[in-house]
């Protein structure tokens, strides 16, 4: 019996329109991503990867084509059931963190329980439990300026699993981080990729953290030019 692919789009276009004209950012996109798959996503700037993510997040819809996430036609749903999708499915890392420098990391981490109605008690202890698994539980009723950046990137990642995910979008999760740093934060990626079968889609320019993925995908012009397994060779030609 075959598995379900967990993303699935089929000749996905997306269009915006300026005064000049309409733009075409996504053109004729295919792909299927299975339960369990580690994906690298490369491309010039203004390839479409950054809007192919933003339809993968829910947090766009495509001009046209169709869209399935979890066996759901994302393009038929309404604004709520789209936001209680993507909560309930989706843990998203970025490149500038994104977390609330006033708040404590606990509740920078629990923020996504609070959107889902979750009682505070099991916030806390969820919150605790990401935090210990991340390595900062000590850090917990810190404020993400009082640490460093590759820390608060970790919180971002604890946050991006409050919810027990299924699919996690990263987009250039490693870019403001040094070298060592980025290392820790793609072997935590790998161990949740590989122990817990999380899906990982992560966009990047980087040929060396594009090699922790199993598969890589390429954007060009909005089109899609290269989908096959990750070796050094083809990653170097990629990227260069």
């Amino acid at each position: 019996m075959s598995v379900q692919p967990l993303v699935r789009t089929e000749h996905l276009f997306k269009d915006y329109v300026t005064e000049a004209g309409a733009v075409h950012v996504l053109k004729d996109v295919t792909i299927g991503i299975e339960p369990a798959e580690f994906v690298a996503v490369m491309g010039p700037s203004g390839s479409g990867k950054s809007t192919f993510m933003n339809i993968l997040g829910c947090l766009d819809l495509p001009t046209s084509g169709n869209y399935m996430l979890d066996g759901k036609d994302v393009t038929t749903l309404s604004h709520d059931q789209l936001a209680h999708l993507r909560n309930g499915v989706i843990g998203f890392v970025f490149q500038g963190f994104n977390l609330l420098p006033r708040a404590s990391l606990i509740d920078n981490v629990a923020l996504p329980l609070v959107y889902a109605g979750t009682p505070r008690t099991e916030r806390t202890a969820r919150a605790e439990e990401l935090l210990a698994r991340v390595g900062l539980a000590s850090f917990s009723h810190l404020a993400p300026p009082q640490i460093s950046g590759g820390q608060q990137q970790r919180v971002a990642i604890a946050r991006a699993l409050v919810n027990r995910p299924r699919l996690i979008l990263a987009d250039e999760p490693t870019g403001n981080l040094d070298t060592k740093t980025s290392q820790g934060i793609m072997d935590l990626f790998v161990r949740l990729n590989v122990d817990e079968g999380i899906t990982v889609v992560l966009v990047t320019h980087e040929p060396d953290i594009a090699l922790y993925a199993k598969r890589l995908v390429r954007f060009v012009d909005g089109r899609i030019t290269h989908d096959g397994r990750v070796s050094a060779d083809v990653v170097e030609e990629i990227a260069a």
